[in-house]
């Protein structure tokens, strides 16, 4: 396994390790600190946990900050947003409203400047209704947050999670890499990712084949007989028999996000969420 523990990448970024490894934390958060080289205010995007030496870590590396991007609500991205906020004396701008802390959100074609850096913000709802992604042109990549991951798959989790526009957003993503030739992909959690092009490549197939797998094992499974509390877990048994058990819960939550894609009404309704733009 790659060893992770943050580091400088470009020339505009730095990666804050958040202590918080874990499951699905993998080895923590990725707080990540954004300056143009010779400016004086930064962007923090992700604080993670309200864990104090952490946030004296993200000050350290950050200096003056102008703003706090958050990727989405998720605990271990957010927690410690407006706690650092407040601290650093700057605004929290996030999709949800609920999330900030001022008067100005982050949507999907926003373009936030501080000091010569420039962030694109891009709407890429699928592994929770509000993930934003953040595209830097200047060096090339783009933050991902959970959408995609330095290491292994994301998990898009029934109800907030929705696979359909989780495809969407793949497909945003790889158009954007492919017109704008990223470098790089600064992931939300494990290592940066060199060839964003060959990763979204390889997530987007793997979505498919997962699809795929879950509709064969509906075929062989008596689905009239078996009851919608009991049928996620009945087909995560036979879709990733391979995979260790301890990671089956998640995997049943991406199962009922498969099975509200395919239009089984108990789930959820197939178009029932708004594709990324």
């Amino acid at each position: 396994m790659t060893e992770w523990s943050g580091g400088s990448f470009g020339e505009r970024g730095q990666c804050v390790l958040a202590p918080n490894p874990g499951i699905m934390s993998l080895d923590g958060t990725n707080t990540w600190v954004l300056r143009e080289p010779g400016g004086r205010r930064s962007i923090v995007v992700d604080p993670g946990p309200s864990i104090a030496r952490h946030l004296d870590a993200i000050e350290e590396a950050s200096g003056p900050v102008a703003a706090v991007l958050l990727t989405h609500h998720h605990y271990d991205h957010s927690e410690a947003a407006r706690e650092f906020a407040e601290r650093m004396g700057c605004g929290v701008r996030a999709l949800d409203p609920a999330y900030q802390l001022g008067s100005e959100g982050a949507h999907d074609g926003d373009v936030i400047s501080v000091d010569g850096l420039e962030v694109h913000v891009i709407g890429t709802p699928g592994h929770t209704a509000d993930s934003l992604s953040f595209h830097l042109p200047a060096d090339g990549v783009v933050l991902t947050g959970d959408t995609v991951l330095g290491r292994g798959t994301t998990v898009v989790a029934h109800p907030d999670g929705h696979l359909g526009a989780y495809l969407d957003s793949l497909d945003r993503l790889h158009r954007l890499a492919d017109e704008h030739e990223l470098k790089a992909i600064w992931p939300g959690h494990g290592p940066v990712i060199d060839d964003a092009l060959a990763v979204l490549d390889h997530y987007i197939a793997h979505r498919h084949d997962r699809l795929a797998q879950v509709e064969a094992a509906l075929v062989g499974l008596d689905v009239a007989a078996i009851s919608p509390e009991e049928l996620p877990r009945r087909v995560v048994e036979i879709v990733y028999a391979d995979v260790d058990q301890v990671l089956w819960g998640a995997a049943e939550m991406s199962v009922r996000a498969q099975l509200a894609h395919l239009g089984h009404t108990e789930f959820g309704p197939r178009s029932g969420f708004p594709a990324a733009q």
